[in-house]
């Protein structure tokens, strides 16, 4: 090959090397708007300690789904985190990392399926001193059987706090978990519902009518037993369509058609190797051209020209307001 040729060869092939590498990840949304006093717990401490007990099984459970993907409106179960020493749940012989997947009560025909913690605790409020549980749960992949008797419970469970959860694809909506007050004041269990505590300011759902503070009680007819139940149907609803919400605001039942989007495409940048390039990236752009010979380059707030690599001017916001006229000068 002749010498003429290689060095603009070499020079093209290099500039391979200066294209930044496509995203992998997905920004954030720059418009969510979260409320600082939105991430304060409510403080219903006393509310909680005045309601009802419920029975005790000396069982504490929490999530058995290992991803979003698992999430179903039944769930996988829920899987056995803690078994109180000499509690109905030890003598049953339910043990740490056993995964519950339904339960009848006394008598009943007919399993309630396990697929939430807040469903377990629904059961213990709702069950008696003397109820006897009937549990099928899984042990190293093998189903089995077993049947506890229900005590009175003496004190309230310990508090959970609450989490945050995050959908940002397709609706932009902050949610988290209710407290047992909130929970149990729109008769779900302590863990169900999901209290909107952020949206973008694009968010479909805004525009639906959503507030902060509103609790989504019910998705398209299933009861919300968790906040990740509104992200999943969320994930498996196609932009475009729409999500059939109930919500408990101000102690009101208000339902809502909410939308489904997508995010907005871009372009964020052009390139012609060695002559022209071009790139937007959040609020900021660059622009080059012939070899860095001329650029020019703006954020937010201030600007850049940049001419012969070494002269450069640059400019921008000032830190003090325009002088304008009041209305009687």
């Amino acid at each position: 090959m002749s010498r003429a040729y290689l060095l603009p060869l070499l020079l093209l092939t290099g500039c391979q090397f200066l294209y930044p590498p496509l995203a992998d990840e997905r920004v954030p949304l720059a418009d969510m708007d979260e409320p600082l006093e939105l991430f304060e717990e409510p403080d219903d401490e006393l509310a909680r300690r005045a309601l009802a007990k419920g029975a005790f099984t000396g069982i504490y459970v929490g999530e058995a789904a290992d991803s979003l993907e698992e999430l179903t409106e039944e769930g996988p179960g829920v899987a056995v985190t803690r078994v109180v020493e000499n509690s109905p749940g030890e003598r049953a012989g339910l043990e740490q990392g056993d995964v519950i997947l339904d339960v009848r009560v006394n008598d009943d025909s007919t399993a309630a399926p396990i697929g939430w913690p807040s469903q377990w605790r629904e059961v213990e409020l709702a069950a008696t001193p003397g109820d006897i549980l009937r549990i099928t749960y899984e042990r190293a992949a093998v189903e089995r059987g077993a049947a506890l008797t229900a005590v009175a419970r003496h004190r309230h469970p310990d508090r959970v706090t609450t989490e945050r959860f995050r959908e940002e694809e397709k609706v932009g909506v902050v949610i988290r978990t209710a407290t047992e007050v909130e929970a149990r004041a729109a008769e779900l269990p302590p863990g169900g519902g999901a209290v909107v505590v952020g949206m973008s300011r694009r968010s479909p759902w805004r525009n639906a009518g959503l507030r902060f503070n509103d609790l989504i009680t019910n998705v398209d007819g299933e009861t919300v037993a968790h906040p990740q139940a509104v992200i999943a149907a969320i994930a498996r609803t196609e932009p475009g369509t729409l999500l059939s919400l109930t919500l408990v605001r101000d102690g009101q039942t208000v339902p809502v058609n909410a939308p489904v989007s997508e995010r907005e495409p871009e372009v964020t940048g052009f390139s012609i190797p060695l002559i022209f390039s071009h790139a937007n990236d959040r609020g900021s752009s660059d622009t080059s051209v012939l070899f860095g010979l001329l650029g020019y380059k703006t954020t937010a707030v201030a600007w850049e020209i940049r001419l012969l690599w070494f002269i450069r001017l640059t400019g921008g916001e000032a830190e003090r307001l325009e002088t304008v006229e009041g209305p009687d000068q």
